[in-house]
């Protein structure tokens, strides 16, 4: 069986078209979502209710969140004051897709489940229990066995971070699907993972970054500069 993870799709309908499109050529059994659906992109509503008619299976993301329980974002915020000029922009740009998604959408986004099983896979947003953190690439084998060992799959899969990559433990594969948008890898191309028969491998999509620069600037996401050198960049970057 070959499955697609794509995640931290981020409102960015230009990427998202691209990642279908190649969806279509690659054709898997069955794709899941890994969360983070809307917020900080140009289309909120339109990847939301493309990913629904689609019928796609997924998890919430912290970012998803955010947006059905703003207090998650205020406690993950808490014992971060020096950083709080940020999270009062991420909690302004939240406020406004709230109001373009509606109670409806947000309402389902409050049923997606935390974590998703098919056969020898388990999905989660970013760790076991926690859709606001998760282990950088960077940690030892010893660390990321210790955080996705308890879901006892011989495959665990997450996003989150904005960076894939395919880790091979003893026990265990690890894998971060990377994001649709907002990458952080310094290659600004959308990434989703493709597990066939439940070997992963990372796919790489082009898309026109210029385009969809220009759809943020339109849509009055506030903020949308911000979001806008994120994409070019496809590296971290403070509002």
């Amino acid at each position: 069986m070959r499955i697609a993870v794509v995640s931290d799709i981020h409102g960015n309908r230009t990427a998202f078209d691209a990642v279908l499109a190649d969806l279509r050529e690659t054709s898997p059994d069955l794709i899941l979502h890994g969360g983070d659906l809307s917020d900080s992109g140009s289309s909120a509503a339109y990847v939301i209710d493309h990913i629904r008619d689609l019928g796609w299976p997924g998890v919430y993301g912290n970012t998803d969140e955010m947006l059905f329980d703003p207090e998650s974002l205020a406690a993950f915020a808490r014992p971060l004051p020096q950083l709080k000029a940020m999270f009062d922009v991420i909690e302004e740009m939240a406020a406004f897709t709230r109001e373009a998604l509606g109670e409806e959408r947000i309402a389902w986004l409050r049923a997606l489940p935390p974590m998703q099983v098919q056969g020898s896979m388990a999905l989660v947003h970013a760790s076991p229990g926690t859709a606001w953190r998760a282990p950088a690439p960077e940690v030892s084998d010893e660390e990321l066995q210790s955080t996705y060992g308890a879901l006892d799959h011989a495959v665990a899969v997450y996003g989150h971070l904005d960076r894939s990559f395919v880790r091979r433990l003893p026990a265990m594969t690890v894998a971060n699907s990377g994001s649709v948008s907002l990458s952080y890898d310094g290659d600004p191309r959308a990434s989703y993972l493709l597990l066939d028969e439940g070997a992963p491998v990372i796919r790489r999509v082009e898309y026109d970054v210029v385009r969809e620069v220009e759809a943020l600037s339109a849509s009055g996401l506030p903020h949308a500069d911000w979001i806008a050198r994120i994409l070019r960049s496809a590296a971290p970057q403070m509002p």
